[in-house]
């Protein structure tokens, strides 16, 4: 079989990345053909197809979108057409798989694969087919808003961080592409959580969204028995992924250690405002692995709606136990009192009575720890994830 694989990014930026490359692996690892398709990138890992990826475009740089032509490739790329369309008329891919494809290379992709008829897969990192802004957020707070449809929202309350061009462009987007059909035409959602996929039902057909948890590498980590007496938080340093929320907890406390390891927008100011809490900046490598494995446990503090968090997988791969934000696709990870516990989002005085009960338990956190990693081998093993997909391939494939 031959996959085109198309994502904005061919680096491992984030969650997204992480996904692609995992299932890439496994393809190419399995005897599969895969056909890459991005954006020129000085991070991007090689790959046989750089000469037909898109130039680089960062339409954040300046804050805003002042010239009408940077706009309307930011709705519809002919670059992105043009390309795709020689890679695939020279290389003839069985299906498209399309991860995170809006803005740099946009959507308009799909219209030539279903053009030359080639199904196409795409996977639900975030919201953007519901939510213009893509994150569900208002101000900051959870947003159903646009759910129904009504993109308007978006440009009312001024989404793109207050801007009202940006704002308008983010509506003209959402509008376009509806108007275009350009999701419509999708043959496969993979949602993973079911959080997202009522999401985007919504707007989809039920059979046209299937369920595909993330999957962690488990054979890949060691379950580790290792308690420093510490809690960790891995993540950026953003208003969403309610850090500060924590960081408030442990200042109430007082009684257990917190090490804090990410950037970002919010890092001076909580560094200033919260001395007691161990700032360690982002961490990779091996340094990531040993903080993760000397943890007692993992807070993901999240007050947006999470979809599937690498974050929880990877906490219970290594065999600790979660606490986590009852908010997004975050309760179907973790099992309540049996892998970890979950708190309302923003609440840090539950948070903190959480956290400090798990401390004063050694033997609890090594019942819920070890309980996680048996979860997470049964029900979001990588290999798990790597089957289910190639099922939903070959089913499109064969039709």
């Amino acid at each position: 079989m031959k996959v085109l694989m198309a994502n904005k990014f061919f680096f491992p930026k984030g969650g997204a990345e992480v996904v692609m490359f995992q299932e890439r692996d496994y393809l190419l690892h399995s005897g599969e053909q895969v056909i890459d398709f991005s954006m020129h990138d000085e991070r991007n890992r090689e790959s046989p197809y750089a000469s037909h990826f898109v130039s680089n475009k960062d339409y954040r740089k300046g804050g805003k979108l002042s010239k009408l032509s940077p706009a309307l490739s930011f709705i519809h790329s002919r670059e992105a057409v043009s390309k795709i369309a020689a890679l695939i008329d020279k290389t003839q891919p069985d299906l498209m798989h399309c991860h995170n494809i809006y803005h740099q290379i946009t959507p308009s992709i799909i219209s030539i694969a279903k053009s030359r008829g080639i199904p196409v897969v795409l996977t639900l990192h975030d919201f953007k087919p519901v939510c213009p802004a893509y994150l569900r957020l208002r101000e900051g707070r959870p947003c159903s808003l646009c759910l129904d449809g009504d993109f308007r929202h978006v440009l009312r309350n001024r989404c793109a961080g207050g801007a009202i061009a940006d704002s308008a462009l983010l509506y003209a987007e959402a509008a376009i592409q509806r108007w275009l059909g350009s999701y419509e035409k999708v043959d496969r959602f993979l949602a993973p959580s079911q959080f997202m996929r009522d999401a985007v039902l919504h707007r989809f057909r039920s059979e046209q969204v299937v369920l595909l948890y993330n999957g962690v590498d488990t054979a890949e980590i060691d379950a580790s028995a290792q308690d420093d007496g510490y809690v960790l938080y891995l993540g950026r340093l953003s208003r969403e992924k309610g850090v500060e929320t924590l960081l408030r907890a442990h200042e109430a406390a007082g009684s257990w250690d917190l090490v804090v390891a990410g950037t970002g927008p919010l890092e001076r100011g909580l560094q200033m405002r919260y001395p007691n809490a161990r700032f360690v900046g982002q961490l990779s490598g091996q340094p990531l692995k040993a903080t993760i494995r000397g943890a007692s446990a993992i807070v993901v503090p999240s007050e947006w709606y999470e979809n599937c968090p690498m974050s929880v997988l990877e906490a219970m791969a290594h065999g600790k136990p979660v606490v986590a934000s009852r908010i997004g696709g975050i309760p179907e990870l973790v099992v309540e009192g049996e892998t970890g516990v979950l708190f309302e989002p923003g609440d840090a005085e539950e948070l903190q009575r959480h956290i400090s009960r798990l401390m004063r338990d050694p033997s609890l956190r090594a019942r819920m720890g070890a309980a996680g990693r048996i979860r997470a081998e049964r029900h979001f093993s990588i290999e798990k994830h790597n089957a289910n997909l190639t099922d939903t391939y070959r089913s499109l494939v064969s039709a």
